[in-house]
């Protein structure tokens, strides 16, 4: 796990726990790594929600398809987020997401029993990580809300314009990359992406926004 120690140390699940543990650590959570190509399903939705994972380098795609078969991108990870730990630790039988590798990944899967259970060795860093878990979960609550917004506006227009608002306030500048190319910024909001890609061009005459790839640098607030 050398290799891996700065992905771990810098993974919010792990935070205050000394290094010098990750190895006793892993063993007890009985972890192990899997090598995903692109596009690979890392786990698959309808299957068991037991596992919890950590992005140890690459990317991976959150996302759910609905019965019409269209895709709604719920997250992007990079290394060291973590993965699918709502869904494990709400006791639900089945996930009702799928997560796959969006470029050549390395994630590291755990036993989710295993993190909030005491061990017969008694851990200590098990009730710090029980606290990291806490925060952790409080935080993709406040993201579930920021998306819950955005989804729930009427346009595309409006959709775009709140989510890259939300984003302009993250960032701490009107000027921001975002972590999604066209297509999955479509999938994330939800909307069709060559109606995604005329309402930016729209904004872009109105000099609303300037964007480029994946840098946005928002100009003024759009008329009503």
């Amino acid at each position: 796990m050398e290799k891996y120690l700065a992905a771990l140390t810098a993974c919010p699940l792990f935070a205050h726990i000394d290094p010098g543990d990750l190895g006793a650590m892993l063993a007890c959570l009985n972890a192990g790594v899997r090598r995903c190509a692109k596009g690979e399903t890392i786990l698959a939705e309808g299957g068991g929600a037991q596992l919890v994972g950590v992005v140890l380098s690459g990317c991976v795609q959150v996302s759910r398809t609905d019965y019409n078969g269209s895709r709604s991108l719920i997250a992007r990870l990079a290394a060291s987020d973590l993965f699918a730990e709502a869904f494990a630790f709400a006791g639900v039988q089945a996930l009702p997401v799928s997560v796959t590798a969006a470029e050549d990944a390395e994630v590291l899967l755990l036993d989710a029993s295993r993190i909030t259970q005491s061990c017969a060795s008694a851990c200590a860093f098990h009730r710090q990580m029980i606290d990291n878990l806490m925060r952790i979960l409080a935080l993709k609550s406040l993201a579930f809300s920021r998306k819950l917004e955005i989804i729930s506006r009427r346009t595309t227009r409006e959709k775009l314009m709140t989510y890259l608002t939300q984003q302009a306030a993250q960032a701490g500048s009107q000027s921001f990359v975002i972590p999604f190319d066209r297509q999955e910024l479509a999938d994330y909001l939800e909307v069709d992406r060559s109606g995604l890609s005329a309402v930016i061009g729209t904004l872009r005459r109105e000099g609303v926004l300037r964007s480029e790839k994946s840098r946005f640098t928002l100009l003024k607030t759009p008329d009503a």
